[in-house]
């Protein structure tokens, strides 16, 4: 249901329960008038007013485009009161865009949270605490109500404090990691959070521990390996169902959300592996054992896990692994369900080997995925976005000269690349002129 808990409006710092009431009101007469543009007017000066305000959250933070929030608040107020409506959804489409479940808990949590001896208020701020890493005011909160730890959150993920130690799952302007998340975490487990709590995101039944696993934040605030052995100690489980979310094994879901180092943390840790994650993880010794010495796959694999193995080998450079799954009947045109074929994969992690591989065994060029991109284009969103390490040069050049077409304005795209060294773009503006790209 719209939004993803994790998409929720944020609340304004003093939320006004009447404010609220006439804005639900005024989204009905929107949804009565006859101006076509009523319900985007609406939109648009509810975000940007809360966006602007001077009472806006401190913790605040620009993750989406205002314009695409502004048109998806539009776009589901429109269904849910396509025909006039009432009162009723018009303030259904209010609470549901702060990330809560119905008005009816959207006003009970105004109303709690306003009184700030709640437990209501002291979740809020001590949520607050754990994403800043002020750990005193954690420790105070703690102290003062020791019952504060098992409470959950009023909006639909209905997360616990621990899970706010993620990252993850939760609003995204609470998606922060503090050096010292690791201290906190610990403090939360030792004053008796449930290690293996789950919270209603990707599906349902998440647990801390996944959502670190797939979370960017503690990856890049160099924490995520050790957080994750401090929930291992306190007993969380690898294998359990639907750990990440999306009814991904743990190990998978690290792959499908970039975080391939936690993926091999948890390996190492005795996640379970199967074909399809033995092939991502590089395991050339365990993927052989899922076959017949005929190259026909063993019962305990399935064609899926042999072309999600193949995704993954090309996505994350595993040459050994994609040329032994290719001889054993992977089929280079499978997407499995990953939006893009293997070429398109290997070519945007700029892995050359692969990328060759994978054409001379025909894979075409100017197949597209998900997003509208051939091959090429792949490629040059791995350049501007990804692999920071991988030589992108000899990838363009190969691609060019089996054939793919120059379309767009590249030259011009190259010169505003972030990220990329000013003799980097150089040599990549050099190669796309020789094979025809103009300004």
């Amino acid at each position: 249901m719209f939004p993803n808990p994790q998409d929720a409006l944020p609340l304004p710092l003093r939320p006004n329960l009447e404010q609220y009431k006439k804005l639900a009101k005024e989204l009905l007469r929107a949804a009565k008038s006859t101006d076509s543009d009523a319900i985007r007017n609406w939109s648009t000066a509810w975000i940007k007013g809360l966006i602007e305000g001077a009472a806006i959250s401190p913790h605040w933070k620009l993750w989406r485009d205002p314009d695409a929030w502004i048109r998806d608040v539009a776009s589901f107020a429109q269904a849910k009161l396509a025909d006039g409506g009432k009162l009723s959804d018009a303030q259904f489409v209010i609470a549901r865009s702060h990330g809560f479940p119905s008005w009816p808990k959207f006003v009970q949590h105004l109303r709690n949270a306003g009184d700030i001896d709640s437990p209501e208020a002291q979740f809020e701020a001590a949520a607050d605490a754990i994403i800043t890493g002020d750990i005193a005011a954690l420790r105070h909160l703690l102290r003062a109500n020791p019952k504060l730890v098992h409470l959950r959150s009023s909006r639909e993920h209905a997360g616990t404090l621990l899970h706010y130690a993620s990252a993850n799952g939760v609003e995204s302007y609470r998606q922060k990691t503090p050096k010292n998340i690791v201290e906190i975490a610990e403090l939360l487990l030792k004053s008796g959070a449930d290690v293996n709590a789950e919270a209603d995101v990707y599906g349902g039944g998440c647990e801390t521990l996944g959502l670190v696993a797939t979370s960017v934040h503690p990856e890049s605030a160099g924490v995520q390996e050790p957080l994750m052995q401090l929930l291992l100690d306190y007993g969380s489980v690898i294998e359990k169902p639907n750990l990440p979310g999306k009814k991904h094994s743990a190990v998978i879901a690290c792959f499908a959300n970039g975080r391939l180092r936690a993926g091999e943390f948890l390996a190492a840790h005795g996640a379970e592996l199967e074909l399809e994650s033995a092939a991502g993880l590089g395991r050339i010794d365990l993927v052989k054992t899922f076959f017949h010495p005929d190259r026909s796959l063993k019962p305990s694999a399935t064609k899926k896990q042999l072309q999600g193995g193949l995704i993954w080998a090309c996505m994350y450079g595993r040459e050994e692994v994609a040329a032994f799954l290719l001889e054993h009947g992977a089929d280079p045109l499978d997407r499995v369900d990953n939006r893009a074929t293997p070429l398109h994969w290997a070519a945007g992690s700029g892995s050359l080997s692969i990328v060759k591989l994978l054409l001379d065994r025909g894979a075409p060029l100017e197949e597209t995925n998900a997003w509208g991109g051939t091959v090429l284009g792949h490629a040059g969103w791995g350049f501007e976005h990804g692999a920071p390490d991988a030589d992108f040069v000899p990838v363009f050049e190969l691609l060019l000269e089996a054939g793919a077409k120059i379309r767009g304005s590249w030259l011009a795209w190259i010169e505003k690349v972030k990220g990329r060294s000013v003799e980097e773009k150089a040599r990549v503006a050099e190669v796309f002129r020789r094979h025809g790209a103009t300004a």
